[in-house]
């Protein structure tokens, strides 16, 4: 942009914002200032001083917003980038290739920020102020359980209703002026491999499938686009962005740790278990943003990888958008890996490989040098500001006044409504299972139990109830007050000094404990025992906890109610078989309204919108404390019996379990028929001269796929005397694991409501293509001839596939 010749000295001592929006100067001498720059300035220190005002570029009232093509929004996204693009400087540029965007007064454009967090519900950055702050008017946000919690609904639609309810909150904030981005980075869909990773409580679980639909659920709800997807347009209501990718699951375990891990990984395991969430996340969910992590896969780090970054991503899965690295991932791939032997090496590597954005200071210090010490080609950063500008534009940030744009009417009162307060007590009473109900203990009546003990440090504690990732909550309640509101003769004691039990108040627990009807242990984890940067070494409960919990049990009137906090998997044997201990609730990390979702649990309470409790399945395998023998480190998902490695999660594990995935009782007692179907032989229907008794999917094309597609029908039955929402999951296997086959595979998942005694016919979609192919060792996906059987409780039904 050319400036203009008219210039102009100005004495200015200090400036005022005044009421009308004006700005005072006086007494303070600027050297020859354009005037027109001086405009661009002042509109942009208005931005910052007026709290209620969004920052945005092309403001109409800037008279040369008109004569600016990437102003225009009648223009294709793409030519209003390029013009945009085409007016920096290099030192502009690489300001723009940062989390904490630099503002370009001359152009009118304010500065940005990439880094905001909205995992289940917008919240904090942990190392960023300027995302998003509540400090204004807005001072919370609803805060839904941690997404290990909602995953143990099965309940895709709700998953997306509490991401709307996010995006709608998000776009809140930015409306009154408290967000400097709209870019949040959620969610988080590594699959949870390792039951003692710190951050599995952050993801949907452990089977590829669920976390696939959960990342499709969750970019649609808060991007703005519908259920089914495909209404979107170029409109975003916020930007989501799918990560780590790929293969992160282990952040510091006995001292290995992220930053310099190399996840060995082979073929068959990344075509069938690690990759396939974010190709679902891309293709069907189609996500604005993608974060490349920390670790390296079979040497390569991944946000150097050109070939996961532009030829799979871009290239494969046509990803449309900006990819970011974790914070620091640039600066560790020198520093800490020495994969790169300068920082201007490790700044070309990530530039080259497709990554637009780094979280960090790495490519603000060295991408300059790159370029001197010619590593680094200027055409690279401008394929980088295509993707970021892109995304800002999609977002609306260069239309003009948000207010007078799509998403600008949003206001603040959608913040903490009344409406998404309750989406987040369902979300917590629909996710919350039931693993243990000797005689029918749950549900307590509530006019029979007249004295309450309530007992353990996660019983009056809201920060446990969030988790990690989280904004303040708008009225938390905890489990003991949950529990008042029930029983007014309710008595506490925290048990223990700390979650980590390391000191136990055993003689003053037992006492209020004898002389209750009924005791409730909230007992489990929080962010002390399991979180970013900190996995677990064991699978136990702290050890002082667990004897408190046994104590207590033997000593109370009537079997105990053990209730559970925690993200990951606890082998609680011990109270599994334990008499003494009647009933126990898993309840994850459940959000604001955990505390009284829990307590409609116990006293078997509901609304008649809601139906009762559904009894929640568990998204992860619980293995027993033996299993900490495997290393952390191994990435292989399938078994090796030579070597007496036990393989990982429900679909290759094998070896004892605490409880399965997919385990959760109910109040209700529900049974299954799969019902006669037309067809029970699938053909695969394309010729080829493969020998083999199986057919690559890739062979076959979208249009065969889709032709062979067909619906399987299940009654399911209500024979409990209370209503219920309940999930139903549908698995197939072979009845021979070789080859590297799974054990078995889930296929379907959804949620019915029923009333006692009523029945219902749910219908799956079977897609053969996808739900019945396996991995070879080479990667490709292919459709083996031969028997199938599908499955759901204790029913199978069996299908041939035949070429």
């Amino acid at each position: 942009m050319q400036q203009s010749s008219h210039t102009t000295s100005l004495s200015i001592r200090s400036f005022q914002f005044c009421s009308n929006n004006s700005v005072t100067f006086t007494n303070m001498k600027l050297p020859t200032l354009s005037v027109l720059y001086l405009i661009h300035l002042t509109s942009l220190l208005l931005i910052l001083a007026e709290s209620t005002q969004p920052p945005f570029s092309c403001d109409i009232s800037d008279p040369r917003t008109k004569s600016y093509p990437f102003c225009k929004t009648t223009l294709p996204i793409t030519q209003r980038v390029q013009d945009l693009v085409s007016r920096l400087t290099l030192d502009e540029k690489i300001s723009q290739l940062v989390n904490s965007a630099s503002s370009i007064p001359r152009l009118g454009i304010p500065a940005y920020q990439w880094w905001s967090e909205a995992l289940h519900g917008v919240a904090y950055s942990l190392r960023v102020t300027q995302g998003i702050r509540f400090n204004g008017t807005i001072q919370s946000a609803t805060s839904f359980p941690q997404v290990i919690l909602t995953a143990a609904s099965f309940d895709a639609h709700l998953w997306y209703r509490i991401a709307q309810a996010v995006g709608i909150e998000a776009r809140a904030i930015y409306n009154a002026g408290q967000a400097m981005g709209m870019t949040f980075w959620a969610p988080n869909i590594n699959i949870y491999r390792d039951p003692r990773w710190g951050r599995g409580q952050e993801t949907p679980g452990e089977d590829p499938l669920v976390s696939g639909k959960y990342a499709v659920s969750f970019v649609r709800g808060i991007q703005g686009d519908s259920f089914e997807g495909g209404k979107l347009g170029q409109h975003l209501q916020a930007s989501a962005c799918c990560k780590h990718f790929t293969a992160y699951d282990l952040d510091n375990w006995k001292g290995v740790k992220r930053y310099v891990f190399n996840a060995k990984v082979s073929l068959q395991d990344l075509a069938d278990t690690y990759q396939p969430p974010f190709q679902s996340c891309i293709q069907q969910g189609k996500a604005s943003g993608i974060m490349c992590a920390y670790n390296r896969v079979n040497g390569v780090p991944n946000c150097a990888d050109y070939n996961l970054l532009s030829k799979t991503a871009r290239g494969q899965w046509g990803f449309n958008g900006y990819i970011t690295s974790d914070c620091d991932a640039v600066a560790i791939i020198h520093e800490d890996q020495g994969y790169a032997k300068l920082p201007e090496d490790a700044v070309a590597d990530v530039l080259k490989a497709g990554m637009d954005v780094n979280c960090g200071t790495y490519l603000k210090k060295y991408t300059k040098s790159a370029v001197e010490k010619r590593k680094l080609p200027v055409s690279k950063i401008d394929r980088a500001l295509h993707n970021l500008f892109s995304v800002r534009i999609r977002l609306g940030l260069f239309d003009g006044n948000p207010v007078k744009q799509p998403y600008g009417t949003i206001g603040s009162d959608k913040v903490c409504s009344q409406e998404h307060r309750n989406l987040a007590l369902e979300a917590a009473r629909n996710g919350i299972v039931l693993l243990k109900n000797t005689d029918k203990l749950l549900p307590l009546s509530k006019t029979k139990t007249t004295s309450l003990a309530v007992i353990g440090p996660n019983a009056n504690s809201a920060k446990t109830l969030v988790g990690n990732y989280a904004g303040p909550p708008c009225k938390p309640v905890t489990p003991l007050q949950g529990l008042q509101s029930y029983v007014k003769d309710t008595r506490f004691h925290q048990g223990c000094n700390a979650v980590n039990c390391s000191s136990a108040f055993i003689a003053q627990s037992v006492k209020i404990a004898k002389g209750a009807d009924h005791v409730v242990l909230v007992m489990g984890l929080d962010q002390t025992q399991e979180s970013e940067d900190h996995d677990r070494v064991d699978l136990l409960l702290p050890p002082k906890q667990q004897n408190l919990i046994s104590r207590i049990a033997r000593v109370a009137k009537n079997p105990v109610i053990l209730v559970l906090l925690s993200g990951g998997p606890v082998d609680i044997s011990f109270a599994k078989n334990d008499q003494h201990i009647g009933s126990i609730l898993w309840a994850g990390y459940p959000g604001e309204a955990g505390g009284r979702a829990l307590a409609e649990i116990i006293f078997g309470d509901h609304n008649p919108a809601s139906n009762c409790y559904t009894g929640g399945r568990l998204p992860v395998t619980w293995y027993p404390q033996s299993y900490v023998n495997v290393p952390m480190t191994d990435m292989r998902m399938r078994p090796e019996p030579s070597s007496s490695y036990p393989g990982r999660t429900y679909r290759f594990y094998q070896g004892p379990k605490v409880f399965e995935f997919g385990y959760g009782l109910s109040y209700s007692n529900y049974t299954y028929e799969i019902l006669p179907v037309t067809q029970n032989r699938v053909h695969i229907m394309v010729e080829s001269s493969n020998p083999h008794r199986y057919l690559p999917v890739s062979e076959m094309g979208d249009e065969v796929c889709e032709k062979m597609k067909y619906t399987v029908k299940v009654r399911v039955k209500n024979h409990g005397a209370m209503a219920g929402k309940h999930p139903m999951l549908l698995f197939v296997r072979q009845p021979k694991m070789v080859n590297g086959r799974p054990v078995r595979q889930l296929v379907a998942f959804q949620s019915v409501n029923l009333n006692a005694g009523e029945r219902a016919d749910v219908e799956f979609e079977l897609r053969p293509c996808e739900h019945l192919s396996s991995a070879k060792k080479d990667g490709s996906m292919v459709i083996e001839e031969g028997s199938y059987l599908l499955s759901i409780g204790d029913k199978e039904s069996e299908i041939q596939v035949v070429k």
